[in-house]
């Protein structure tokens, strides 16, 4: 039905390139590029042998547009799905206006020397693809992305007003490690570090990174502490479900690896600046990424589940105030004997198919640019449920308390 080129060779371009083989019937040609070709082989070599799909691989540097372009024109998809670094977004975004071919996505834009990742940069391209006739869609990942079909999967069929929005993401897997992160570190790190901000009453509210946890007791992981952080998809549903009063993101995160990541922090190593070293200039942060384990080697040792989910409380289609929960459970050993890759990354991955498969079969379309709330939720939840990441809707008590 229709030709990918996917760009990015890490846990979750793994992931999304071996789900894209095992649904031929909507992709009938896989491409993939990236910067590390024996990523793009290794990945290509497991494709063949679980799904029997040849997948073309290619050398590709993604912040040279040009390049981009020429590979684009070579292969001539009808998608690019990217699943590079989140500062290669807006290269790969003018790659595909060049050469007039569709646009996902999984993390937004944000800028190499700030941690800093805000929509507005991406979203000043509609106007771009609109008079393009082209589709570019943002946040095909599980948060972004899942958690937006979530919110809007809600909207349509069980509150007519959603006053409150939580979104909770809990990883209750142990990789056996002393410290690191499920995706890419540097990506990882700078999010962490990052001061948090939630929306309400119309105006966002900053508060030091990591300084506002709770408890709460995820299923089938227990009880965890989370802690309120930023993340892009309160942006994008804040202006696509305008009437939500209060949207917050809470991340789950043990005691090893705060204080790991103190310690990390009070030497100096997440820096983003660059600092001499030996008479050349290095970025910390950089340099620590690529001391620590590889996020896509740790499926092997990965056991335990994650806890992905929204809960809203609003105004129900009967008039009466409830608060739904809605959520997947994703098993490490079971993503990783499927993909050869744990759960963090097959979460991604999944999502990223499908929303590459709404375009293809034009269940999504639209010209310019879109975030996933924008888009008609039933399509994709199907797909969800049918290829790997099932959910469950829930009617809570009443709201969160806290």
């Amino acid at each position: 039905m229709g030709k990918i080129l996917v760009i990015g060779a890490g846990g979750v371009g793994s992931v999304a390139v071996h789900k894209m083989a095992m649904n031929a019937d909507i992709f009938n040609e896989i491409h993939l590029a990236s910067r590390t070709l024996p990523k793009c082989e290794a990945i290509a070599l497991s494709v063949k042998e679980r799904t029997g799909i040849d997948v073309p691989v290619y050398a590709l540097d993604a912040d040279d547009i040009a390049a981009t372009s020429a590979l684009i024109d070579q292969i001539k998809p009808d998608l690019v799905c990217n699943l590079a670094l989140p500062y290669q977004d807006l290269n790969i975004m003018e790659a595909c206006l060049k050469s007039g071919v569709h646009y996902m996505d999984t993390a937004n834009y944000e800028p190499r020397d700030e941690a800093k990742f805000e929509y507005h940069w991406q979203w000043a391209y509609h106007e771009r693809f609109k008079q393009a006739g082209l589709t570019a869609l943002l946040g095909s990942g599980f948060d972004p992305g899942v958690t937006s079909v979530f919110a809007s999967y809600l909207k349509k069929h069980y509150l007519d007003r959603i006053d409150t929005l939580d979104i909770l993401d809990c990883n209750g897997g142990d990789h056996g490690q002393h410290f690191a992160t499920n995706f890419n570190p540097e990506i990882n790190i700078r999010e962490v570090t990052a001061p948090a901000r939630h929306w309400l009453n119309g105006e966002w509210i900053e508060t030091p990174a990591l300084s506002h946890k709770q408890s709460f007791d995820f299923e089938a992981v227990g009880e965890k502490n989370m802690y309120l952080m930023y993340h892009e998809e309160i942006e994008s549903l804040k202006t696509h479900i305008p009437e939500i009063k209060r949207i917050r993101f809470w991340m789950t995160f043990g005691d090893a690896y705060l204080t790991h990541l103190e310690v990390l922090q009070n030497v100096g190593m997440t820096r983003i600046d660059p600092v001499m070293y030996e008479g050349r200039e290095i970025i910390p942060l950089q340099f620590l990424k690529a001391v620590l384990p590889e996020p896509a080697s740790l499926g092997e040792t990965t056991k335990g589940k994650t806890n992905i989910g929204d809960i809203a409380t609003g105004i129900a289609k009967d008039g009466s105030e409830k608060t739904y929960y809605i959520n997947n459970i994703c098993d490490h050993e079971a993503a990783f004997a499927e993909t050869g890759n744990q759960a963090v990354s097959y979460t991604t991955g999944v999502p990223a198919m499908i929303g590459a498969a709404m375009i293809l079969t034009g269940k999504w379309a639209g010209d310019g640019v879109f975030n996933m709330e924008q888009f008609d939720p039933d399509p994709f939840m199907e797909m969800l449920n049918t290829h790997g990441l099932p959910w469950q809707v829930k009617e809570l008590d009443g709201p969160l308390t806290f």
